[in-house]
């Protein structure tokens, strides 16, 4: 393999020159730049990226630790991250945490010594329920800055990158009183996780400004039936008109659920849920969606921790980056210009 030695000693200048060269730098004229990026690409050259990485103490590469691959949001994050750092000139290593504590602590211990620049990371829900926090402080300490994004720890100085959770819900809540709705219930089998913590919050405000309503929320556990728990909540409580679910798999359920049991939809029960185009086609009619935009989130992320590692040096105050959700109607609620 060619080398920049070889690459200089036949183009009778210093090895200085030809990396400067190859490097676009202002220092060297256009001719020689010229030059010595011809001789490059007849021997094929390819920089040495580990040697240059021990030079300048940079990997160019991001580690992303993401809960679950499985999980559609998660994985079209993943790809907006993948895709921006490409844009900018990282690479990533992606682990997968499986909602574990240790899995994640793992994860960031490994990556730590020397593999990546920085993270960009969803917190485990076995960290949220546990709140422990100090392996992500430990590893900023080493120099290694952390973008969190969705699930975050509110207790960590770092970059986070979130969606308007509360209010994306308290509006969609809104919106179902505005239509006449008087029994809106709230479903999710996320309460654990801040975000779920956050939607429910946000429904709640709406439901009590409302002063002759009460809240109404069926609260599922990993290991109870999902679809048998809303069947059964559902069946229990004939006179909910509206559902808001805090999660794709609670609005695709309660939609189809709501039409098996004879109601009509929107005219009987109105439904809202956090999902995404693919998941609303999965219901008939199609589930009204609160659209996050997990690609925008993961170019933002991405974003965010690129600036953050080419400006260590200024020591700027973390940034909470807001990505706005959009409520994507279809014919699961009604239309505001219906009768």
């Amino acid at each position: 393999m060619v080398t920049l030695k070889q690459l200089a000693r036949e183009l009778n200048v210093s090895i200085s020159t030809v990396s400067k060269a190859l490097n676009n730098s202002e220092e060297i004229g256009e001719e020689t730049v010229r030059r010595v990026k011809e001789l490059a690409e007849l021997y094929n050259y390819k920089p040495n990226k580990v040697a240059l990485s021990l030079k300048q103490n940079k990997t160019k590469t991001i580690g992303v630790i993401i809960p679950n691959i499985l999980n559609h949001f998660l994985a079209k994050v993943l790809f907006g991250i993948e895709r921006e750092a490409t844009k900018l000139g990282y690479n990533i290593i992606t682990c997968i945490s499986n909602e574990s504590l240790d899995k994640e602590k793992e994860s960031l211990q490994i990556l730590a010594n020397g593999s990546v620049d920085g993270f960009i990371l969803s917190v485990a829900e076995e960290t949220q329920i546990k709140n422990e926090v100090d392996h992500f402080k430990k590893t900023i300490s080493q120099g290694l800055p952390i973008v969190m994004f969705d699930r975050v720890a509110h207790d960590v100085m770092c970059d986070k990158v979130i969606v308007d959770d509360f209010d994306a819900t308290y509006n969609a809540t809104k919106g179902l009183l505005n239509e006449g709705r008087k029994r809106i219930a709230f479903i999710s089998n996320i309460d654990q996780i801040s975000v779920g913590k956050l939607r429910e919050r946000g429904y709640a405000k709406a439901i009590l400004e409302n002063h002759d309503m009460e809240p109404i929320t069926l609260i599922i556990k990993k290991k109870d039936d999902h679809q048998k728990k809303i069947k059964s909540f559902l069946k229990k409580n004939k006179d909910i008109d509206g559902v808001i679910a805090a999660d794709s798999s609670s609005g695709i359920i309660a939609i189809n659920t709501a039409v098996n049991q004879g109601k009509k939809v929107p005219k009987d029960i109105s439904v809202i849920g956090y999902a995404s185009r693919a998941d609303s086609n999965h219901t008939l009619p199609r589930l009204t969606t609160i659209r996050q935009h997990a690609k925008v989130i993961g170019a933002n992320a991405a974003q965010m921790l690129v600036h953050r590692l080419q400006n260590m040096h200024l020591n700027e105050d973390v940034k909470t980056k807001i990505v706005k959700t959009s409520l994507v109607k279809t014919k699961s609620i009604l239309k505001e210009n219906n009768p």
